[in-house]
C-alpha cells in the first residue's frame, strides 16, 4: 500500500456512494479507503472548510490536436483540466484529420499518457470522415479505446442512413453521442430572438436543435442503442429527454456550464466571446436547463471546452470561429449556480463526476474507485479569469476580467 494520509474536517461530497458529510477520510492507493479499512496512517492534515470529492469527469473537450496546434495541443489542454479538477476527458471526433480509424484513437490515448495530466477518451466517428455516408470502422474504434461514436456537429445524408448507423453501433454495444442539430436550419450564427433581430444577425430557431433531437429518439426507441445527448440549449429539448426517459428509453444527457449562465443578451455589442454553438438562447431557456440538471432529466455538466488562439475572435460576428475556453471556470461558476441555491452541492459535484462517468461506462467518478482521482476543493478561493490565470491555450473566455469563487486546491489521488 502507498502512504496513506489522513485528511480531517472536510466536507466529503461523493454522489456515487450517497455521503455528503462532514467527516476524515484516508487517502491511498489513488483512493479513499473505505470506513474502518486498516491503513498505517504517515500524516495527518486539516481539512477544514474543503471538499473532497472524486475528480471531475468532462463529456466533451477540445483539445485541439490531432489538428494544427494554433489553439492549443492535448498537453497544454489536459494540463489545464487537470487544474481545473478534470481527470478524464472524451473527446469528439471532429479532429483534424477525424477520429475515423483505430490508429489514430491509439494515437490521441498514448499523448495523454505521456503528457500525464489527465485521461483522454476519444470518442470515434460515427462516419468516415463526418462526412455522413458510410458507417465508420466501430469495431476497430471500440478495439482501440473509443468509449463511444459520434457525428459531432456534422450531419448525416439521410434519416436511414442514420437508422443503419445505430444499428450497427448497437451491434457493437457502442453508446452514440448527439450533438443535435438540424443543419438546414443551423445556418446563423445566434439564437433567432429579439437580440439577433436587433444586431441583424441570421438566427438559429431552437428547433434546429429539436427537430434532430426528436428524430434521434424516435430511432433509439426503434434499435434501443444507448444515446447520449450532448450540449442541449433549450427548454423544449429538456422535456423531449425528460419524455424519452418516460418511456423507459436508454438515454443520458448533458449541458454546457456556460448555457446556465448566460442568454443572448451576452452577445449584445457583437461580443464574439459569446459567440458558441449550440447559441446561447433565452432566460426562459437558461432556467429550463438549470431545472433540468436539478431533477436530473439533464445527467451532467460538460465543459464544451473549445479553445481557440486571440485571431479567431477578432473577425466580424456572424465570420467569427463559435467557442469558449471553459474548463477552468467550470466549477466555479457551478459553486455560483449552488450559491444562488439552483443546485444543491451534491447535484453539481454529481453532475461532474458520477453521471458523466456512467454515461461513458467508466468505472471513476467516486471516491472509492482505484486512480479516479481524489479532490481538494476551496470552495471559498477568489480568483480572477485573466490570460495570466488561465493556462488554456484559449484565452477565449467571456468571463476575462471577472472574479470566481472557487478552485483545486489539489489532486490528492
Amino acid at each position: 500500500m502507498s502512504q496513506a494520509i489522513r485528511y480531517t474536517g472536510a466536507r466529503v461530497i461523493d454522489p456515487a456512494s450517497g455521503v455528503d458529510q462532514i467527516r476524515d477520510v484516508i487517502v491511498a492507493d489513488g483512493r479513499v479507503l473505505p470506513e474502518g479499512a486498516a491503513a498505517t496512517v504517515a500524516e495527518t492534515r486539516a481539512a477544514d472548510g474543503l471538499w473532497i470529492t472524486p475528480a471531475f469527469v468532462d463529456l466533451c473537450a477540445r483539445l485541439r490536436e490531432p489538428g494544427p496546434k494554433l489553439h492549443g495541443t492535448i498537453a497544454s489542454e489536459t494540463r489545464a483540466a487537470a487544474a481545473a479538477g478534470f481527470r478524464h476527458l472524451a473527446l469528439p471526433p471532429d479532429t483534424h484529420p477525424v477520429i475515423d480509424h483505430g490508429a489514430l484513437a491509439t494515437q490521441v490515448i498514448e499523448k495523454a499518457q505521456a503528457a500525464g495530466h489527465a485521461r483522454v477518451y476519444p470518442v470515434g466517428a460515427l462516419t468516415r470522415g463526418l462526412e455522413g455516408k458510410a458507417l465508420a470502422g466501430m469495431g476497430g474504434l471500440k478495439a482501440a479505446g473509443c468509449v463511444a461514436v459520434g457525428n459531432a456537429r456534422k450531419p448525416v445524408a439521410s434519416v436511414e442512413t442514420l437508422l443503419r448507423c445505430l444499428e450497427y453501433a448497437g451491434s457493437m454495444d457502442l453508446t452514440v453521442f448527439f450533438s443535435p442539430e438540424e443543419a438546414s436550419l443551423a445556418t446563423g450564427s445566434a439564437h433567432d430572438g429579439f437580440m439577433a433581430a436587433r444586431l441583424g444577425l441570421v438566427g438559429i430557431p431552437a428547433t434546429a436543435e429539436t427537430v434532430a433531437l426528436a428524430t434521434a429518439l424516435l430511432l433509439v426507441e426503434q434499435t434501443g442503442v444507448r444515446a447520449h445527448f450532448g450540449q442541449l440549449s433549450c427548454k423544449a429539448s429538456v422535456e423531449l429527454v425528460r419524455i424519452a426517459k418516460g418511456r423507459g428509453l436508454p438515454v443520458t444527457a448533458d449541458v454546457a456550464m456556460h448555457q446556465l449562465h448566460l442568454t443572448d443578451a451576452a452577445i449584445d455589442g457583437f461580443n464574439a466571446m459569446a459567440h458558441v454553438r449550440p447559441p446561447l438562447r433565452r432566460e426562459e431557456d437558461r432556467q429550463a436547463l438549470i431545472a433540468g440538471v436539478r431533477e436530473g432529466v439533464i445527467d451532467a455538466i460538460c465543459s464544451d471546452h473549445q479553445p481557440l488562439d486571440a485571431a479567431a475572435k477578432l473577425a466580424p460576428f456572424a465570420e467569427a470561429l463559435p467557442g469558449m475556453s471553459t474548463l477552468e471556470t467550470v466549477l466555479p461558476l457551478g459553486l455560483a449556480l449552488v450559491a444562488a441555491g439552483e443546485l444543491s452541492p451534491a447535484r453539481l459535484i454529481g453532475a461532474l463526476t458520477a453521471s458523466p462517468a456512467q454515461a461513458l461506462g467508466l468505472p471513476v467518478g467516486r471516491l472509492d474507485a482505484a486512480d479516479a482521482g481524489v479532490l481538494l476543493i476551496d470552495p471559498a478561493a477568489r480568483w480572477t479569469v485573466n490570460a495570466g490565470s488561465l493556462l488554456s491555450t484559449g484565452k477565449n473566455s467571456y468571463f476575462l476580467g471577472q472574479e470566481m469563487t472557487g478552485r483545486v486546491r489539489a489532486h490528492l489521488a
